[in-house]
This record gives structure tokens, sequence and C-alpha cells, in this order.
């Protein structure tokens, strides 16, 4: 890639990098469709998103916890079964047109219904979650996470509010957490993708930092829970596009 083409992925997933990261999300499925836009080759797209997803999700981890917006027990709940699924889904390889249409449009469908009720989600109490559904749906979702090659915050943040276990503030830390295990174990599922991470990388990582560290500034206390929700409603209307039309 030449320098221009260089600069403008970086400076568009720093952007990117800066809206997911307010609500807790990685931004993998961004980074993938920036990457698909600029002609990357597959084989270097996924680890380089799961690998800057690791950026990104450990800089939320880290600030949401600081900040005490972090369920423990929620997130070891979901990512006791998900991080070994994501782990197996990470070295599985399916044709992506069955279920990225299906995906995209869940994902629509969770957006409206946050764009439509802010207020009212935002200010119900949080109710726990049972192990019977957690643990299950950890499972699904990791494996998700794996075969998609993102991190599965854009399908668990919006159970987690929809069904009112974790409030707007700490379930984006729950999920930065979930994204960051579930990279891991993504990556790790499928260890021999990692020698295909561009020579560009450093700039990208450093881009992605940049823009995690205002997004994560911006979610972690400042933006009031409406906005968080009805940012999240922007993200799943940007990854479901990313799904149906990528």
């Amino acid at each position: 890639m030449d320098h221009s083409t260089i600069v403008m992925i970086a400076l568009l997933m720093a952007l990117a990098a800066a809206l997911y990261s307010t609500v807790g999300h990685g931004g993998a499925s961004a980074y993938l469709a920036i990457m698909a836009l600029f002609s990357v080759a597959p084989d270097t797209m996924r680890p380089t998103a799961l690998a800057l997803n690791l950026v990104v999700a450990g800089l939320g981890s880290w600030r949401y916890w600081r900040a005490g917006q972090t369920n423990l027990k929620l997130l070891l709940m979901f990512a006791a079964t998900a991080v070994p699924a994501a782990f197996i889904g990470g070295g599985i390889k399916v044709p992506p047109d069955i279920y990225r249409p299906l995906v995209g449009a869940l994902l629509w469908a969770a957006a409206l219904r946050l764009f439509w009720h802010p207020s009212l989600l935002a200010g119900r109490e949080p109710r726990p979650v049972s192990a019977a559904v957690a643990l299950p749906v950890g499972a699904l979702i990791g494996l998700l996470a794996g075969l998609t090659g993102t991190g599965g915050g854009i399908f668990l943040s919006p159970l987690i509010i929809l069904f009112g276990w974790e409030d707007a503030r700490k379930t984006s830390g729950v999920v930065a957490g979930f994204i960051l295990l579930n990279s891991i174990a993504g990556l790790a599922g499928n260890v021999t993708s990692m020698q295909a991470l561009p020579a560009e990388l450093p700039i990208l990582v450093a881009a992605v930092a940049v823009g995690g560290i205002v997004g994560t500034w911006l979610g972690a206390g400042r933006l009031p829970k409406p906005r968080l929700l009805q940012g999240l409603g922007l993200v799943l209307v940007i990854a479901g596009a990313k799904l149906i039309f990528a």
C-alpha cells in the first residue's frame, strides 16, 4: 500500500475506534469494512481486525474497570462459555452467504428498538440473569465471534440492554472485557493467520489506540445514558450494513 492509502485507512480506523469504544466495542466489524473498501487481502483482514480489537477493547476494559463500570460477575458468566467457543470458531471457515444477511437484519432490529425508547430502557433497574441463560448465550455468541472474526460485542450488547441485565454504562464495561477475551481466543484458535498481519500494523495500532482513548474517555462517564444507547444503536446500524452489503 502507498503512503496516502495507509494514512487514509489509519484515519478511518481511528474514527471507527472512537465511535465503537464509546459503548465498549472494539470496532472489528468497522475495521473489516474499511479494509474491504481498500481491497486488503481477505487473509490479512481477519487477524488484523482481531489484533486491533485487542488494543481498543484492552483500553476500554481498563478504563471502564477504573471507573467502576464493570460488572465482573456478569462478564465471567458470559465469558465462561464464550471464550472456548470463540477458540473453536476461530479455527472454522464457514461461507458467510447464509448468516451474514440474517445477523445483519437482527442487528438492525435491535438498533431500531434502542432508537425508539432510549430513555425508557436507560431508566430501568437492572435484573440479574441466571447461569442457565448466560452460559448457552455466551457459547453461541463466542462461536459467532470466532466465526466472524469479531469480539462478539455487537451480539452481546443489545441482549444485555434489551433484557435489562445491566444498565447502559456497565454494559459497556462488560462488553469491553468480553470482546478482549474473545478476540484473544479467536486469534489463538487460528494462530497461523497471524502470519498474514501487515507490515503497517504498528501504524494502525497507534491510530486505533488514539481513537480508543478518546472514545472510552467519553463513554466511561461523560455521555448520558440515553446517548450511550443511541450510540449503540448507531454501532449496530453500521455493523448490520457491513454484514449485509460487504
